[in-house]
């Protein structure tokens, strides 16, 4: 009767066991792979409806990558002109926009057709970014790193103007981020700017770029945009990466734009 017992408790166990396990660890399998699914199906009705974008610059234009495109153009001409190194960055935001895009060509038109023509308007710049904001809803990271990156294109070049942070400021009011907020993101990217050398030797800055004291200068000019283009932060990646991705990328950006002047002035 014992022994019985014994097996009957050890059946017992086995089948607890069995079903803890076993069939639980199938359950939570089939869940997983259905999450996949779901995932996968997502990820493709995604792209299908944002593949959807390239198909006339007036969609475009009404999506989230038009209105930040917009405010992209008046940031960089807030100050009157668009600087060289503010052109590199912008051709390079578009072709990372693009390249996610099945028609990479027509999708790169789009976004310089509404550059150009957002850049000669800043006085609706208040209702484009409110525009924005209601098509955000709830999402306060994009909301920061689209902020974030309009910091980085003005402080790339030669530091915020007064009028780039004007705009910034009437960008960032109405995309709900408080002053203090704004405040602090151009702090850090001061910090980042106070943290470099204020003066670098031509030793140093052609040890920077990489390249010699007898490159012409041509050689050098594409060997400091292949730097900016392997720094320079990507829109689009920045959704993936941390808050310290964009301070990061810019801070290169200027130890790169910083050394690539001194040779050029020396050389001029």
């Amino acid at each position: 009767m014992i022994k019985i017992k014994k097996w009957l408790i050890l059946a017992v166990i086995l089948v607890a066991l069995y079903y803890i396990f076993i069939v639980n660890i199938f359950v939570t399998l089939s869940v997983i792979a259905s999450l996949y699914v779901a995932f996968r199906l997502y990820k493709v009705y995604a792209r299908k409806q944002l593949n959807k974008l390239s198909g006339s610059k007036a969609l475009f234009r009404q999506s989230e990558i038009g209105h930040f495109i917009a405010l992209v153009a008046k940031v960089a001409k807030a100050d009157g002109r668009v600087s060289e190194l503010e052109a590199q960055l912008i051709s390079m935001m578009f072709d990372d926009i693009s390249k996610i895009f099945n028609e990479k060509e027509k999708t790169r038109g789009i976004l310089k057709e509404i550059f150009n023509e957002e850049k000669e308007r800043l006085s609706d710049t208040k209702e484009v970014a409110d525009s924005l904001n209601n098509l955000l809803g709830r999402s306060r990271l994009k909301r920061r790193q689209f902020v974030e990156f309009l910091i980085q294109l003005a402080f790339v070049d030669d530091g915020l103007s007064t009028s780039e942070d004007k705009v910034l400021r009437e960008i960032v009011l109405a995309l709900n981020i408080l002053p203090s907020e704004y405040n602090a993101m151009l702090q850090k990217f001061e910090n980042m700017k106070k943290g470099q050398p204020q003066s670098m030797s031509m030793d140093e800055a052609y040890a920077l770029l990489g390249v010699n004291a007898g490159d012409d200068m041509n050689n050098i000019k594409k060997i400091y945009r292949n730097l900016v283009r392997e720094y320079h932060p990507d829109i689009m990646i920045s959704q993936e990466k941390d808050a310290a991705y964009i301070e990061e990328a810019t801070a290169k950006m200027q130890e790169i734009n910083q050394a690539y002047n001194i040779i050029k002035e020396a050389r001029s």
